[in-house]
């Protein structure tokens, strides 16, 4: 995938605030402090497109962000971060998981892992609630240039168990560096590859209503 355009589009606090879901979108979430703002700066090759800040929980709303005109990325609040206020919380997680549950238009979840450590309970939980809720998703493995290979791998194994244990396929995986660029070619290639599916499938699906079915129009 060449990147042409990458533009913010809006902020949204529930799925009314959206934009209509007329094209395909890729969410991007995780914990906080996992390097999701800086990865999603370095996959539109925009460096202040996504804002890096270091304080935790900085993500407070689904940031829509409009790229090649033909899909949405969609950064989502960190999960993790111990809000001050528990009702504030409890409202992240229902926007969160609204949006998730609820929103047509969502493809794929991509969901990083911060490599240099052991797989943490925060994530194990998601993943499992994401397969529990039959949400397609991909992990994506963030600051590999700080991690040492074996590491990685144990971290990487830590959640091929899970779908073992499960009797499930693994999902996508892809390791990545913000710094170096690492893995930006294949996210983005597996997303084009994802856009091209869901294209082909609405043309199919308009030349199979034709002119006779029911729902066309005279």
């Amino acid at each position: 995938m060449q990147l042409r355009s990458a533009q913010f589009v809006t902020s949204a606090t529930d799925l009314d605030g959206c934009p209509d879901p007329m094209i395909p979108e890729f969410a991007f979430i995780g914990r906080s402090n996992v390097g999701k703002s800086s990865l999603i700066n370095r996959l539109t090759g925009q460096h202040g497109l996504a804002k890096v800040s270091a304080t935790p929980g900085h993500t407070k709303t689904l940031n829509f962000y409009l790229i090649n005109k033909d899909w949405h990325l969609v950064d989502l609040p960190g999960y993790g971060f111990a809000q001050k206020n528990l009702a504030d919380r409890e409202r992240f997680e229902a926007m969160i998981i609204e949006y998730l549950e609820q929103r047509e238009s969502l493809i794929r979840v991509f969901v990083l892992i911060d490599s240099r450590l052991p797989m943490q309970k925060l994530d194990r939980d998601f993943v499992r609630w994401l397969i529990g809720a039959d949400i397609d998703f991909a992990l994506v493995f963030t600051k590999v240039d700080k991690t040492k290979p074996p590491v990685l791998r144990a971290t990487r194994g830590e959640f091929e168990a899970i779908f073992r244990e499960l009797g499930l396929s693994e999902p996508p995986m892809f390791e990545t560096s913000s710094e170096t660029g690492a893995g930006k070619t294949e996210l983005l290639r597996f997303i084009a590859a994802e856009v091209a599916s869901v294209v082909s499938e609405d043309e199919d699906d308009t030349n199979e209503k034709g002119p006779g079915s029911e729902d066309a129009t005279a």
